[in-house]
């Protein structure tokens, strides 16, 4: 009785003993062929993540130029700079040549630099630099901005009392105006608030009109810091001198 009790209990346990070996074999069986095919499937995964980013970015209207921030203007409108620009809208943002667009703006007289980028999503950036006067030019009524580089970059509707007239002849050219400038800048600021205005013809003829009617020849730009130091002392040495030039400051002169 007991023996024939027990056989059928050891038959179940190899049964089941076989049933786990083979679910165990099975699994091994997935486990390799996983590892042969993922690689395979993350190759795929991967590709398929940057073929969509690219469409994302290059082609699809998602990421497109839907609006032109323009920054650092106070001379210029923001809808002429716009307008230069010529930003390609709704086009995408990462195909956008900003170099060219840069290029275009660099064209206004008031530009001295100007940095294009993107601002993702969907923005192009506009920081412009713009030039600063340093005097005006007066020419057949008009009051134009000169900058340090002896640029003409804008029109005033009158002279500003804070800022230098410069007055230019018909044969002035923009090589004086530059010289021009240089000078403005070295002027002590004493000596400049006595200045009328700047006279300039070319290069090597600039002078300067002060406000008791006399007159400084100035020459060209060339040494301009000694010079200014010699006016100085010319001034106080000789106050009642209606002319000074210092064009050679090493052998200054006066006229009564």
């Amino acid at each position: 009785m007991l023996r024939a009790k027990t056989a059928p209990l050891v038959h179940n346990d190899d049964e089941h003993t076989i049933r786990i070996a083979r679910k165990r074999f099975v699994r091994r069986q997935w486990a390799r062929r996983w590892l042969a095919w993922r690689g395979l499937v993350a190759t795929l995964l991967v590709f398929g993540l940057l073929a969509g980013s690219v469409w994302l970015v290059f082609f699809s209207s998602v990421l497109a130029v839907s609006d032109v921030k323009v920054e650092g203007n106070e001379v210029l409108d923001p809808r002429q700079v716009r307008r230069v620009a010529a930003v390609p809208m709704g086009e995408p943002l990462a195909t956008v040549d900003l170099d060219a667009i840069a290029a275009r703006i660099e064209g206004l007289a008031p530009v001295l630099g100007v940095d294009v980028s993107r601002s993702w999503p969907d923005k192009v950036r506009i920081a412009i630099e713009e030039r600063v006067p340093v005097a005006v030019v007066e020419r057949d009524g008009v009051v134009r901005g000169l900058d340090k580089d002896g640029v003409i970059f804008r029109s005033y509707p009158s002279a500003p009392d804070d800022l230098p007239v410069v007055r230019m002849t018909a044969r002035t050219q923009a090589d004086a105006l530059a010289e021009a400038a240089i000078v403005i800048g070295v002027l002590p600021g004493d000596l400049a608030a006595r200045v009328d205005f700047i006279e300039v013809a070319t290069i090597d003829t600039i002078s300067l009109q002060m406000r008791n009617g006399r007159t400084i020849f100035w020459g060209s730009a060339e040494d301009s810091e000694n010079k200014a130091k010699v006016i100085g002392v010319l001034l106080e040495a000789a106050p009642k001198a209606r002319t000074y030039d210092v064009s050679v400051p090493g052998q200054p002169t006066t006229r009564r």
